[in-house]
């Protein structure tokens, strides 16, 4: 099993990573992103459409088990952070995440 705050700060740290959810929704209508990461408290329409476009175009969507604070703390941000998009991954196995747990992820 993968730790995902492990996975999350290893993907800031060493890919490329986009933070907030405008940023987020238009990674998700043209398909750049390789994986979206909501907060738990994420606003609900914001989180409905970023899901929405994000299984057309096929980006996997996991939203994580905390709220904006806690991903911004495991993200090393001062702010807090509602939705991020992983464009590369780095050297983090975050995607494998999406490979073994379906249960948290649309």
């Amino acid at each position: 099993m993968i730790d995902v705050d492990k996975a999350l700060a290893t993907v800031v740290k060493t890919g490329k990573v986009a933070f907030g959810s405008n940023v987020a929704l238009q990674n998700a209508k043209t398909g750049k992103a390789k994986m979206i990461v909501l907060a738990g408290n994420c606003p609900q329409d914001i989180k409905e459409q970023i899901e929405y476009y994000g299984k057309i175009s096929k980006v996997p969507i996991m939203t994580y088990k905390g709220a904006s604070i806690d991903l911004a703390t495991v993200c090393n941000k001062l702010f807090v952070i509602s939705a991020l998009s992983v464009r590369e991954t780095g050297d983090s196995e975050i995607l494998k995440v999406t490979e073994e747990n379906t249960g948290g992820i649309e």
